[in-house]
C-alpha cells in the first residue's frame, strides 16, 4: 500500500489486492476514536462494505463475526469492546425521514458511525468526518484499486497521519505486522502492539500536542505545567533509565518530528491483580526499592535526545505546582456547584504558597511524575528493580522525591490501603537514612503529605475536566478515592490550613 500522491488533508492509496485493503482497514480501524463519523464512497461492486466489514471485525478482535450488509436495514449496530460501532447504508434511503425514524439522530453518545452511499443524504452529514471513496482499477487488475481519503475540518490533520504511520512502519520493517490498539491512558497519545512472526514491539503514535488558549501569564496550561510537547522527552529519559539499568522500552525506531516511536514490548503483567484491582504487595514493595535507587544517584538535568538534540528537563517550579492545584477550583469545585469567593479562593492558593516553599527548597532529582499502577508493569523475568517496567515517563522533572513515592502510594485509580503505604513510606525513609544519615524523615514525610494532597487536588480536577471538556465520564469513579487521599494527607499538621479551608469549601463527592 504505497501513496501515490498526498497533500494536507488528502492522500490517494494504490490497493493491489483485497490484503491490502485488509491492512487499510486495520489502519483505519485504529484510528478511530469515540463518535468518529467515516463515509464510504464508491459504485456499486467497488469494496466499500468489504472494506466496512473488515473494520468492524478488526474492532471486535473476531475475523469470523458475521457482518451482513446493512443495505435492506439501513442500519446494523455492534457492541465493540472500545465502543458502539453503527454501521449505516443509504442506498435505498428514501429520504432522511427514513433515518429518523431509525434513531440515526439519537444514536448512543460516542458511536463511530461507518456510512455507505453517504452522497443520499449528505444534509445528516456532520461537517467534521473522514471520507473515503473506492474506485476499481480493473484495467490493471481484477482486485486492483484506487482509494482516495480525505479528511474534512478537525479530521483534516488525522487523515494526513495515516499515511505518515504507514510510511514509518514501512521504512522500520513492520507494515506488514498484524496491529492491536491498546487501551489508552487519559492523554492523546496512543498505542499498538505490533507482531510480525515471533517478534512484538509497541507503536507509540504521539502527535505533537497544540498549544492550548493562554490561561495565565499569556502561557497555555501545557507550557505552565511543563508538559511534553512532542517525543524529544519520551526519548531522552527512556534512555537515560536504560543506561542506569532501569527497565524503561528500548527506542528501536524514532521520527521524532512525526511522534511515531517503535518501543520494547514489556508485556501487560500488571502490578495489581483482582476485580477490583488492589496492589501486589511485593511489586509495590521492589517499585518503591526502584525509587530508593534512582533517588540515590546523581542524575543530570540534561539527556541526549539524537547526536545534535538535548533535552532539558523542567524544574518543577511554583508556578507548575500551582496551575495544577488551580484545576481543582477551576474544574472540580464547578462540578459540584461550589466556586468559592474570589476572596476564599485567594487565601486558597496564598495557604499552598506557603506550604510549597519546602518542595521547593528541597534536593532535585527526577520526577517521572506518573509513576503509579497503571505505568508500571511486572517482569518476573529480570531481577532486582529491573523486575519494575517502567512506561509514560515523558512529562518528567527536576524536583523533590518525594512525589513520585506519593504517585505510587496513593494511586488514583487503586485503593492502596493505608498501612502499606505507611509501611512503604518507612521502607523507603530506612534505606534513604541508611545511605544518608543527614536524611530528616520528618521533613520527607511532610513534604510527602504535601505532594500528596497537592497530586490528589490536581487529579480531581483532571478528571473533572476529561469528564467535561473531553467527553471521558469513565475516570469520574476514580472521583470518590482521591477525595478519600487528599483528605488522608491533610492530616499532616504542617497543612492544617488547607484542610479547614477544604472543610469549608470542598462538598464531598457524590457517590
Amino acid at each position: 500500500m504505497d501513496p501515490t500522491s498526498s497533500g494536507g488533508a488528502s492522500l490517494t492509496l494504490t490497493l493491489p489486492n483485497e490484503q491490502a485493503m485488509g491492512d487499510l482497514a486495520i489502519d483505519l480501524a485504529n484510528a478511530l476514536d469515540p463518535g468518529d463519523v467515516v463515509t464510504l464512497s464508491g459504485d456499486l461492486g467497488a469494496g466499500k462494505t468489504m472494506l466496512a466489514r473488515a473494520i468492524i471485525r478488526h474492532l471486535a478482535g473476531n475475523p469470523a463475526l458475521d457482518v451482513p450488509s446493512p443495505t435492506f436495514t439501513l442500519m446494523q449496530s455492534y457492541e465493540l469492546p472500545r465502543f458502539v460501532l453503527v454501521h449505516a447504508d443509504f442506498y435505498r434511503l428514501s429520504g432522511p425521514d427514513d433515518l429518523r425514524e431509525l434513531g440515526f439522530e439519537d444514536l448512543p453518545t460516542g458511536a463511530v458511525v461507518l456510512i455507505e452511499w453517504p452522497d443520499r443524504a449528505p444534509d445528516l452529514l456532520p461537517p467534521n468526518r473522514l471520507e473515503i471513496e473506492i474506485k476499481l482499477d480493473a484495467e490493471h487488475g481484477p482486485d486492483r484499486r484506487t482509494v482516495s481519503i480525505t479528511g474534512r475540518k478537525a479530521f483534516a490533520p488525522r487523515a494526513a497521519r495515516l499515511a505518515k504511520t504507514r510510511n514509518f512502519l514501512e521504512k522500520a520493517g513492520f507494515a506488514e505486522a498484524e496491529r492491536l490498539r491498546l487501551a489508552g491512558d487519559a492523554s492523546t497519545r496512543c498505542y499498538e502492539r505490533l507482531t510480525l512472526g515471533d517478534r512484538s514491539v509497541i507503536l507509540m503514535n504521539a502527535p505533537r500536542r497544540p498549544d492550548g488558549p493562554p490561561v495565565k501569564y499569556g502561557r497555555p496550561y501545557s507550557a505552565i505545567a511543563h508538559l511534553a510537547e512532542d517525543v524529544r522527552p519520551y526519548v531522552a529519559i527512556a534512555n537515560g533509565l536504560r543506561a542506569r539499568g532501569f527497565s524503561a522500552p528500548e527506542i528501536f525506531a524514532a521520527d521524532i518530528e512525526g511522534g511515531l516511536v517503535l518501543i520494547e514490548d514489556l508485556g501487560d503483567r500488571a502490578v495489581v491483580a483482582g476485580d477490583p484491582p488492589a496492589p501486589i504487595a511485593d511489586c509495590y514493595r521492589t517499585a518503591v526499592d526502584l525509587l530508593i535507587e534512582l533517588h540515590g544517584l546523581s542524575l543530570p538535568p540534561e539527556l541526549q535526545v539524537t547526536t545534535n538534540v538535548v533535552h532539558r528537563l523542567p524544574v518543577y517550579d511554583l508556578e507548575a505546582f500551582m496551575i495544577e492545584i488551580e484545576l481543582l477550583l477551576d474544574w472540580y469545585l464547578p462540578r459540584l456547584s461550589a466556586t468559592p469567593t474570589p476572596t476564599a479562593r485567594s487565601a486558597f492558593l496564598s495557604f499552598w504558597r506557603q506550604a510549597l516553599a519546602p518542595a521547593l527548597a528541597a534536593p532535585k532529582t527526577w520526577v517521572l511524575r506518573d509513576f503509579h499502577s497503571p505505568n508500571l508493569l511486572w517482569l518476573p523475568e529480570r531481577s532486582g528493580t529491573a523486575r519494575i517496567g517502567l512506561l509514560d515517563f515523558q512529562d518528567a522533572l527536576m524536583g523533590p522525591a518525594a512525589y513520585d513515592l506519593a504517585s505510587l502510594l496513593q494511586d488514583a485509580r487503586v485503593d492502596v490501603p493505608e498501612a502499606l503505604e505507611i509501611e512503604l513510606i518507612g521502607r523507603y525513609v530506612r534505606a534513604r537514612r541508611k545511605a544518608d544519615p543527614g536524611f530528616e524523615a520528618g521533613n520527607f514525610v511532610q513534604l510527602y503529605s504535601t505532594l500528596a494532597a497537592q497530586r490528589a487536588s490536581k487529579i480531581l480536577g483532571i478528571f473533572a475536566r476529561l469528564d467535561q471538556r473531553d467527553r471521558k465520564p469513565q475516570y469520574l469513579r476514580h472521583m470518590p478515592r482521591v477525595a478519600n487521599y487528599l483528605q488522608r494527607s491533610l492530616a499532616h499538621p504542617s497543612l492544617a490550613p488547607i484542610k479547614a479551608w477544604c472543610n469549608a469549601y470542598v462538598p464531598p463527592p457524590p457517590g
